[in-house]
């Protein structure tokens, strides 16, 4: 009579194992001895494997010459999977490269990384018939070798063409472009003219007169700049270019003009004691001489009254008038064309 019971197993495939009875057992051949193999049943999958690549890793990895890679990826698998790595389709160089493979993650580590760890980095993950993969690209870069050389193609006025050829090595990454510097011959310093330009010729403008410069170009990449740089064998000297100055006549204009007030006197009345001004404006060229009447007598010289005269505008500043003060007050203007005047009255009278 023959009994079966099954096995079932959580959460993973289930097995199921036959139990029979004595006289259904198979009999032992002589050929078997009593050492021979016995198969044993693989322990269920659990927990499917499954790699849980960090977002940071999901682009390619870059790194500079002589720095560290450290590379720790988490995975999933029950009961504990098999990890292994490979590079470009190859077993990891295990005198550069070390694996550590724990229950839950597998750390790659490279001590000081060269261009050639540059490339695929492979991560799989078996569990029974199970895989699961990941790749990593890495980067290992360093500066770029320096431009071939540059050469002095032509210099006019205060200009100066170059040509450069890019270098042989750009360090393993694209070049972000070039840095031009300029020296001149006095100082020695020198100064950048342009960075991160992409063509291979340019041409600097605005050079000094009488100075002689030479000119210096790197290569640039994301590690920096090239560690030297060709300096071209040729000076650039910027010459001085004589020029001729060609006057051309013109007529001289004549801006004589006779006396003419643009402005003429205003008739006032002021009160016995207190200072009064009187304002008048005049054109004329040549400068003229300005006389001041009153009542047709020249006032000139008289201390009681102060004239000034200043770009055209005249004044006369009668001191605390008195009552004999008063009446008509003359400005003339007198040059070699001509003379003109103009006439104001002024009364005085007594406060209140």
């Amino acid at each position: 009579m023959e009994a079966a019971t099954a096995l079932q197993v959580a959460s993973g495939p289930s097995l199921k194992v036959k139990e029979v009875s004595p006289a259904d057992e198979p009999q032992t051949s002589p050929q078997q001895g009593a050492g021979s193999p016995i198969p044993q049943l693989l322990s269920p999958v659990e927990e499917h494997p499954k790699i849980c690549l960090p977002r940071a890793l999901r682009q390619t990895y870059i790194r500079k010459v002589g720095d560290t890679v450290k590379l720790l990826i988490p995975f999933q698998g029950k009961p504990k999977p098999q990890a292994t790595w490979t590079h470009n389709g190859c077993a990891l160089d295990a005198s550069r490269v070390s694996v550590r493979n724990g229950d839950r993650d597998s750390i790659l580590f490279i001590r000081e990384a060269r261009r050639a760890d540059s490339g695929h980095y492979q991560l799989s993950v078996q569990l029974g018939g199970l895989e699961a993969t990941a790749t990593i690209d890495i980067l290992v870069i360093e500066r770029p070798g320096p431009p071939q050389s540059i050469k002095l193609v032509d210099v006019w006025g205060a200009n100066a063409i170059l040509e450069w050829t890019p270098p042989q090595d750009t360090g393993n990454a694209a070049l972000l472009g070039y840095m031009l510097q300029k020296a001149d011959m006095k100082s020695g310093l020198w100064f950048t003219v342009l960075e991160r330009y992409h063509r291979t010729s340019c041409t600097v403008s605005g050079l000094i007169v009488g100075n002689s410069y030479a000119f210096r170009v790197f290569a640039e990449n994301q590690c920096g700049l090239s560690e030297t740089a060709p300096i071209t064998a040729d000076l650039a000297h910027i010459q001085k270019v004589a020029t001729v100055h060609k006057t051309t006549g013109f007529a001289q204009r004549d801006v004589s003009e006779a006396p003419k007030f643009t402005q003429p006197l205003a008739d006032c009345t002021t009160v016995t004691g207190y200072d009064t001004q009187l304002y008048c404006c005049v054109r004329a060229f040549p400068k003229p001489k300005i006389i001041w009447l009153k009542n047709k007598m020249d006032i000139q010289g008289n201390p009681k009254y102060r004239a000034l005269t200043c770009l055209g505008i005249c004044s006369l500043e009668i001191r605390k008038p008195g009552p004999f003060d008063g009446g008509i007050y003359t400005c003339k203007a007198v040059n070699t064309l001509g003379e003109a005047s103009v006439d104001c009255r002024v009364d005085v009278k007594a406060p209140e």
